[in-house]
């Protein structure tokens, strides 16, 4: 049994996997505004989940998607959308959290790299991952394994500029990394909500 947890924009979502793949149990809450009260609430889930799940916490190990990456150099979380925890050891504050071995990756990297062993690119010698939510990102898996790179960002793409901008879409929209046009400001779910209530004055109903 494994428990995982999704670091998104707008909502946290964990789940119990069984050894065969199937979805023991799944908890989903709004993500928190502040580092502080995100810490708790990744808290809260794990042990819920891990409770419904019937999980030892003993034997609980915890793996965390989030929409940023690890320095490897300080450990420290950078190029998050969810900017509070830009610059923090989110790992070791779950870890002091919950006193369970918690484990953080990209959520990117962690979707392109399932769909590469058991997904849609099963079988695929090269897997390119895109996420579109709050945010944009990507994962590289070649021959089986991830690509990280040497600052471990192989694959992001969502702090490139958009590609052949025409003139009245320059500079482009301001991104929370402080540049303009990044593709994230384009092609992210916020970013298509914004564009579609600019062209047409009322926002999209699905």
């Amino acid at each position: 049994m494994r428990l995982g947890v999704d670091f998104g924009g707008t909502k946290l979502e964990a789940a119990v996997i069984s050894s065969d793949g199937q979805i023991a149990c799944r908890e989903r809450i709004a993500t928190p505004t502040d580092y502080g009260a995100a810490i708790q609430a990744v808290g809260h889930l794990i042990r819920s989940t891990a409770e419904k799940g019937g999980i030892s916490r003993q034997l609980c190990r915890v793996g965390v998607g989030i929409p940023g990456s690890q320095s490897p150099v300080t450990g420290l979380i950078r190029n998050a959308n969810s900017t509070f925890l830009n610059g923090r050891p989110f790992a070791l504050d779950l870890q002091a959290a919950t006193g369970l071995d918690v484990r953080v990756a990209n959520d990117a990297n962690c979707f392109a790299l399932s769909e590469a062993v058991d997904g849609a690119g099963a079988g695929h010698p090269s897997v390119f991952g895109l996420i579109l939510g709050t945010g944009c990102g990507g994962g590289v898996v070649i021959d089986g394994r991830l690509v990280e790179g040497v600052g471990l960002v192989a694959g992001e793409l969502g702090h490139t500029p958009l590609p052949w901008q025409r003139a009245n879409e320059w500079p482009g929209p301001l991104c929370w990394c402080g540049r303009h046009g990044c593709l994230e400001t384009w092609v992210s779910g916020p970013a298509v909500e914004r564009h579609f209530l600019a062209d047409h004055g009322h926002r999209l109903s699905l």
